[in-house]
């Protein structure tokens, strides 16, 4: 049988194919190599796309008066009204009469303590200039509770008052505990601990009481909340045991 032999050009056709094609693979593998190295490339996010809002709400962020919460038990009151007391921050833009006014607004509600209730806080917060100066060095006060009873001596002192000087549901509570100051002192922050002492008089509600408080005449307040009340503090340091 008789052969023809190729024609060059379709020689050359075929080698020109086979380069190109083993071109193709050698590329394709270095890309696949590539990708096995560096592992996925995770898009950035396009600068044109805006940041996810972060919602702040401002009320958080503005400084707060202590609250004492309605109770009418004796010991939850007294805790609450005892951190009020010992709360304070000199760096708030509150003066000691704003602190003074969250006390006496749960205070005697016929009045009759007010006056010696507001004496007996003068001698626990700040004075003005004392504060003006606290406020210098950023000082902050808080109270931390170890213990909280009726003292032994309240009986004492219920048996010899006089028939009507203490309102219905009077008692005492004694409040042990530490008071935690910080500031700012040359620079660098420094605290300081102290261990305190104190009698919080106060008087409680009955526990069926009638509808609504009494205001200052002695009527009822129709709508409010039954819940103890502050009478008097005892001295720094001088409690009832």
């Amino acid at each position: 049988m008789k052969t023809t032999p190729d024609d060059p050009a379709r020689t050359r056709r075929r080698l020109i194919s086979f380069v190109c094609a083993g071109v193709a693979f050698l590329v394709l593998a270095a890309i696949g190599i590539y990708g096995l190295v560096t592992g996925p490339n995770d898009a950035a996010p396009s600068p044109d796309e805006p940041p996810s809002p972060i919602r702040i709400d401002p009320d958080s962020l503005l400084p707060r008066l202590p609250v004492i919460a309605p109770s009418t038990d004796a010991e939850e009151f007294a805790r609450d009204a005892a951190h009020a007391l010992f709360t304070w921050d000199t760096a708030s833009g509150f003066l000691p009469l704003d602190y003074t006014a969250v006390l006496l607004d749960v205070g005697d509600p016929t009045g009759n303590e007010q006056a010696g209730l507001a004496s007996d806080l003068a001698a626990y917060l700040p004075s003005r200039d004392a504060w003006v100066d606290l406020r210098e060095y950023s000082t902050s006060q808080h109270l931390t509770i170890t213990d909280a009873y009726v003292p032994e001596q309240w009986a004492q002192a219920v048996e010899q008052a006089r028939p009507g000087q203490l309102p219905v549901g009077a008692t005492a509570i004694t409040i042990e505990g530490t008071r935690h100051r910080e500031g700012i002192w040359n620079d660098e922050p420094v605290t300081s601990e102290h261990p305190v002492a104190f009698t919080i008089f106060l008087a409680c509600p009955p526990d069926d009481p009638p509808t609504g408080s009494r205001n200052k005449t002695g009527t009822p307040e129709a709508g409010a909340v039954p819940s103890c009340y502050l009478l008097r503090l005892s001295m720094l340091d001088q409690p009832l045991r």
